[in-house]
């Protein structure tokens, strides 16, 4: 069975629960399997790398993580967000 998630990339949502309550942003990447969306420059931690052949000098890198799909809704142009309703 196919993991569903009420919104798909490009979308604008808004952030409803957690630190980033209240903040809009675009889905940058929908994850299906774990029920996760990332959204662009929200949710962002910092990740200490290694030196590589790429990157010879490592150091701190900031990136965005995972947000749980039922944390944000959907805005619609020109109108509030939306409550995203289950069709059975």
């Amino acid at each position: 069975m196919r993991e569903r998630v009420h919104v798909k990339k490009d979308d604008l949502v808004r952030v409803i629960s957690g630190k980033e309550k209240g903040k809009t942003g675009k889905i940058t990447r929908v994850i299906p399997s774990a029920q996760q969306v990332i959204v662009e420059k929200l949710n962002m931690v910092k990740r200490h790398t290694k030196p590589t052949q790429t990157n010879p000098k490592g150091g701190i890198v900031e990136q965005e993580r995972p947000i749980h799909a039922s944390n944000v809704a959907l805005v619609e142009a020109g109108k509030k967000i939306s409550k995203a309703k289950k069709e059975s």
